[in-house]
């Protein structure tokens, strides 16, 4: 293609426009884009960033930050969302510009209670530390100026003179390794937590801080920024909320889940009804296990549970036919008649089928909108346990369910760090009998498919001898069910499944 003198230019003057918005492929954030883009675009960035954070989370708890897998699966995946992976050179405009925006959109999303703050500051936190650490000894400098984060090297004079305060007082650090590393003279109260570890030397109200320390300091001053952003984001909200456009898509971006919707099942009607006894005990996640036994033991259950229940029953694969015959079997055995059950619930039962009213297709539940919406109150089984539920009873129920102390131990860590789907994956591989699953798990129906294709050796396993001689099965696919899937959070059947829903079941 052949450009004119002119044409070269204007080229090259977009270029430099380019880089001078994004100079540096890290950034704290401070200013928000100015630039218009469609809401499919405003949706799709989102969306990423959500997956990727999904990511970050899970490899925060099942590895260990900084290691050579930790690392090579979290570019793996910012290669995959074509998120900045590395300082690359000035041709990742578009990846810078993603992610800028989209962490933008996120806060929004990511603002409006404190336990979402929590969880955004950490993911974020954790994001910036590994992609800050991936910078080069160069380019780390660049970035400390455009932070005017400009912190004063020390001069080879005084570091001799210090160098044999600063072996003592920085651990790891031989004499002529203080010699070979440059130090960073910084205000005491930059450095509070090295200084707390005893990891620096301080004289005079200022810590010397060897380079590869700095990034605590550069961590802690972007986490003051973003909290104080989130404070300020949310206190913006009654301008975001009366825009109808903005706003459902902001709130479902909280509750969003980015798998496979099950609500077409290739098992539909493969299963019988004489085998859910069975299968809740050996393929049903915790929520829908708690469920199924409050529902044999009362003949009952209240609005919410049944919602809960009897959409994950129709992703199982329970036909319109059998969920009828279900739930009326089960109904009549305590003190709701044939008759009023054909008047109430069975219209219910076929609305969240697809037969009546609307005619929408429901969907199942994901963790995310169990976890984040209609809370459970007395009475009530539904929403999610590691969430929910007080952390003795808890612990009650899985000793009841042979969970062995340590194994319960690991999950009240996880749900005490407010890691509730981190919870349930422990909980799958404590019951499953494997050391990692090897997927992240977001849903219901997708822990009951990847149970049955485990017990049923449709996961590639290998075993593994244990310290007893005994053969111990580890998963050994570490593909997620998600991989393939197309993304759903952003289905807009999904907020118009909100519309009617409460027809469903509506009656105590």
């Amino acid at each position: 293609m052949q450009f004119s003198s002119r044409d070269r230019q204007k080229h090259l003057r977009l270029a430099g426009d380019r880089r001078e918005q994004y100079p540096h492929s890290l950034q704290f954030y401070l200013e928000p884009p100015t630039e218009s883009i469609s809401l499919a675009e405003f949706e799709s960035f989102a969306v990423d960033r959500l997956k990727l954070l999904k990511v970050v989370e899970n490899l925060g708890v099942s590895y260990v930050r900084g290691t050579d897998a930790y690392k090579s699966k979290l570019e793996g995946e910012l290669r995959k969302l074509k998120f900045p992976y590395r300082a690359l050179a000035e041709d990742d405009y578009e990846a810078r510009r993603k992610d800028h925006i989209s962490h933008f959109i996120l806060r929004l999303a990511y603002c409006q209670s404190e336990d979402l703050r929590r969880w955004f500051l950490q993911q974020e936190m954790d994001l910036f530390r590994y992609r800050f650490n991936e910078l080069t000894g160069g380019l780390m400098q660049k970035f400390l100026e455009h932070a005017n984060l400009s912190f004063e090297a020390i001069g080879e004079d005084l570091k001799n003179e210090l160098a044999d305060e600063l072996s003592v007082s920085t651990p790891g650090f031989s004499l002529p390794k203080v010699k070979e590393q440059m130090f960073y003279k910084v205000g005491l109260a930059d450095a509070v937590d090295l200084f707390r570890a005893r990891r620096v030397y301080i004289k005079d109200g200022f810590a010397y801080v060897p380079f590869k320390e700095i990034d605590v300091i550069v961590l802690n001053n972007y986490r003051t920024k973003l909290s104080k952003a989130l404070a300020l984001t949310a206190r913006s909200l009654p301008s975001i909320q009366s825009d109808e456009r903005l706003q459902p898509l902001l709130n479902h971006l909280r509750n969003s889940y980015v798998g496979p919707d099950y609500s077409v099942q290739k098992n539909t009607g493969k299963i019988s009804l004489d085998q859910i006894d069975a299968l809740s005990v050996k393929s049903f996640p915790l929520c829908m296990r708690q469920l199924h036994r409050a529902l044999r033991d009362s003949h009952h259950l209240r609005h919410g549970g049944r919602m809960q229940y009897g959409l994950f029953l129709k992703g199982i694969g329970l036909t319109l036919e059998q969920a009828l015959e279900f739930w009326k079997k089960e109904f009549i055995r305590g003190k709701v008649d044939a008759d009023k059950f054909d008047k109430g619930y069975a219209y219910s039962i076929r609305h969240s089928y697809g037969k009546e009213g609307k005619r929408t297709d429901y969907t199942p539940y994901s963790c995310m909108k169990i976890i984040m919406s209609n809370p459970p109150s007395q009475g009530d089984y539904h929403g999610c346990p590691f969430r929910h539920s007080d952390p003795e009873l808890l612990k009650q129920r899985l000793q009841s369910y042979k969970i062995p102390p340590s194994g319960i131990t690991q999950v009240l860590e996880l749900v005490k760090g407010m890691h509730y789907q981190l919870a349930c994956q422990k909980y799958f591989e404590l019951t499953h009998d494997v050391d990692d699953i090897g997927f992240s798990l977001n849903h219901p129906n997708q822990y009951f498919t990847e149970s049955q294709k485990l017990l049923s050796g449709g996961r590639e396993l290998k075993k593994e001898f244990n310290n007893s001689g005994n053969f111990q099965q580890k998963n050994n696919n570490q593909e997620s069910v998600n991989s393939s899937s197309t993304p759903t959070s952003s289905n807009a059947k999904a907020d118009a499944e909100l519309e009617g829903l409460e027809a469903y079941f509506t009656e105590d």
